[in-house]
């Protein structure tokens, strides 16, 4: 099924990683004290933010990568039932290899 989300200029959408049910010791996090994710995958990019020159910038990322993101950066939006987290590209911080 197609996204229905066509982010514009550098921005990237990321669906949310679940966050860890277990400590490293083997505790059992209730909900609450579950913290927000800070990974995702990235399900869509923008074409690239607009140059002086008139030229676009590509997106360093693609489909598929898995990134690391600030606690509270981007926008949270939910669309048929799925949520996603709206970034800029300069909003993530690392990819992973």
């Amino acid at each position: 099924m197609a996204l229905k989300i066509n982010p514009l200029d550098d921005r990237v959408v990321v669906t949310p990683l679940e966050a860890e049910e277990k400590t490293a010791g083997g505790i059992v996090l209730p909900d609450a004290a579950k913290e927000k994710p800070q990974q995702g995958k990235v399900v869509a990019t923008g074409p690239g933010r607009m140059l002086d020159s008139g030229d676009r910038a590509s997106v360093a990322l693609k489909k598929g990568d898995v990134v690391v993101y600030g606690k509270y950066s981007g926008a949270d939006v939910k669309v048929d039932g799925n949520e996603y987290k709206i970034l800029r590209e300069s909003e993530i911080l690392a990819k992973f290899a």
